[in-house]
C-alpha cells in the first residue's frame, strides 16, 4: 500500500511539473495561430512578425529564461523555479490578452518566453531526478506528452474561436492564463527534489558558481553539451519554425484555408501524443533507445521530404501530418529531456539544461527572424534544403552517439562518467567505480 501511494505521488508530482511543457507549447501555438491577426490589427510587416516570433517562448525569450533559470535552479532548488515562474507567465499572458499595440504584445511574448524557459528547464530536471530508475523514460515522457497535448488543444481552440477573429486569439491566451493559475496552485504542495536536497546536505559541495565553471570547462561536459545541441538543437531549429510558421508553410503548399490548416495540426499533435504515450513512455525503458530514436528521426525526415518535394495535394499533407506527428512523439525532444538529465551531475544538471535550452532557442530565434522572408523569396523548395539538412544531421548524431544509460540510476551514470558521485549525500564519500 505504501509503495502504491509513493508511486501515485510521484506520478502526481511529475504531471504537475510537466504542465510547464503544456504551457510552453500552448504559448507557441497561440502565437502561431494569431500572428496573421495581430499583423493585420497593428499593420505589421514581415520583419515585425519575425521579431514577435524570435523574442517569444519559441526562441530568444525562452533562451533568456533558460539562461537565468538553470543556474537559479541549481542554487536555490527546483521548487524555487516552478513555484514562481508561472506568476511571471500569467503576467505575460495578460499583456497578450489585453494588448492594444505592438509594444504591449511584444512585452507579453517576451515575459511568457522568459517564464517558460526557466520553467521547462526546472521541469525536465525535477522529473528525471524524482523518477524511479527503471521508469525514468516513462516519467520524462509525461513532459513530452504535455508538450504535445498543448498544441492539439491550442489548434482545436483556434478552429472553434476563428469566427471571433482577434477576440478569439485573445481567448486562447486567456485559457493559458487559467491553466497556469491552476498549475501554480497545485505545485505549491509539491516537495523539493530529493537528489537536490541530498546534494546540498553535503558540507563539501561546491558553490553554484564553481559548478557552472566546471560545466563549461570539463571536456566530458562540453562533449555532452555538443551532443545534445546536435540532437535537439538541429531538430528544434526545424520544429521551432514549424511551431510558429506551419500555417504559412501550408500556404506555400497550396493549402490556404485556415480551418483546414488548424485541423491538420490537430491531427499532427494528436498523433504526437499517441506516439509519446504508446511509444516513448511504454518502451523507452525497455526497447533499444538507439533504434527508437533512429525510427523517429528517419520518419521525420521522410515526412518533410514528401511535404516539400512530393506532389501537391492531400496525400502529401496527410503523409506529413502522420509522419511528423509520430516522429515528434518518439524523437529528439523526448530523448533530449531524458539524456540531458542523465549525462550531467546533480550539482549542475539544471544549469546544463539552461545552457542547452538557451543555445537551442537562440538557434530557433536567429532563423525565425528571417524565415518568413525566406519563404516569400525562395519558396518552400528553397528552404527545404535547409530543413532536411538539419534533420538528417540530427538523425546521424543521435543514432551514432546515443549514450548507454538505460536502466541505470543517475548515481551509476554519474559514477561512470565522472569516476564518482560528485556530491554524495551526507558526509559519506562515494566509492569510485560503484554501480558499474
Amino acid at each position: 500500500m505504501k509503495a502504491a501511494t509513493t508511486s501515485a505521488s510521484k506520478w502526481k508530482a511529475t504531471t504537475a511539473v510537466a504542465m510547464s511543457n503544456y504551457i510552453e507549447a500552448g504559448s507557441i501555438i497561440a502565437i502561431a495561430t494569431s500572428l496573421s491577426l495581430w499583423q493585420t490589427e497593428f499593420g505589421l510587416d514581415s520583419l515585425a512578425v519575425g521579431l514577435l516570433s524570435a523574442l517569444s517562448a519559441n526562441a530568444f525569450g525562452a533562451a533568456i529564461g533558460a539562461a537565468i533559470g538553470g543556474p537559479l535552479c541549481d542554487r536555490f532548488g527546483r521548487k524555487f523555479i516552478y513555484t514562481y515562474d508561472l506568476l511571471l507567465y500569467m503576467l505575460g499572458t495578460l499583456f497578450a490578452v489585453f494588448a492594444l499595440n505592438f509594444g504591449m504584445l511584444l512585452t507579453g511574448f517576451v515575459l511568457t518566453g522568459i517564464a517558460v524557459g526557466a520553467g521547462v528547464t526546472a521541469a525536465w530536471t525535477y522529473i528525471a531526478e524524482e523518477a524511479p530508475d527503471e521508469r525514468r523514460a516513462g516519467h520524462v515522457g509525461v513532459a513530452q506528452l504535455a508538450w504535445s497535448i498543448g498544441p492539439a488543444v491550442g489548434f482545436l481552440l483556434a478552429v472553434i474561436v476563428e469566427p471571433l477573429g482577434l477576440l478569439g486569439a485573445r481567448l486562447v491566451f486567456a485559457h493559458l492564463f487559467v491553466v497556469a493559475a491552476i498549475t501554480w496552485w497545485v505545485r505549491r504542495g509539491l516537495d523539493e527534489s530529493k537528489r537536490w536536497k541530498e546534494k546540498n546536505a553535503n558540507p563539501d559541495r561546491v558553490s553554484t558558481y564553481k559548478g557552472f565553471l566546471q560545466l563549461l570547462t570539463e571536456k566530458r561536459n562540453l562533449t555532452a553539451l555538443l551532443f545534445l545541441v546536435g540532437v535537439y538543437g538541429l531538430w528544434n531549429t526545424v520544429a521551432g519554425q514549424a511551431g510558429i510558421f506551419q500555417p504559412r508553410i501550408y500556404e506555400a503548399t497550396g493549402l490556404t484555408d485556415a480551418s483546414s490548416q488548424y485541423l491538420l495540426q490537430v491531427l499532427v499533435w494528436t498523433l504526437t501524443s499517441a506516439a509519446t504515450f504508446w511509444g516513448f513512455m511504454r518502451h523507452g525503458d525497455s526497447f533499444s533507445r538507439r533504434w527508437l530514436y533512429f525510427i523517429g528521426a528517419a520518419l521525420g525526415v521522410a515526412a518533410w521530404a514528401v511535404l516539400i518535394y512530393g506532389p501537391a495535394g492531400w496525400f502529401s499533407l496527410l503523409f506529413f501530418a502522420i509522419g511528423w506527428g509520430v516522429s515528434a512523439g518518439i524523437g529528439a525532444q523526448a530523448f533530449y529531456g531524458l539524456w540531458a538529465a542523465e549525462l550531467f551531475a546533480t550539482r549542475y544538471r539544471a544549469s546544463a539544461q539552461g545552457v542547452m535550452f538557451m543555445l537551442v532557442r537562440v538557434m530557433v530565434g536567429v532563423l525565425s527572424l528571417w524565415f518568413p522572408l525566406m519563404l516569400e523569396q525562395v519558396g518552400l523548395h528553397g528552404v527545404g534544403v535547409l530543413i532536411l539538412g538539419l534533420l538528417v544531421a540530427a538523425l546521424a548524431i543521435g543514432t551514432i552517439w546515443a549514450p548507454r544509460t538505460q536502466g541505470k540510476s543517475l548515481e551509476q551514470i554519474e559514477t561512470e562518467r565522472y569516476g564518482r558521485v560528485l556530491d554524495p549525500a551526507g558526509d559519506a564519500p562515494a566509492k569510485a567505480g560503484a554501480g558499474q
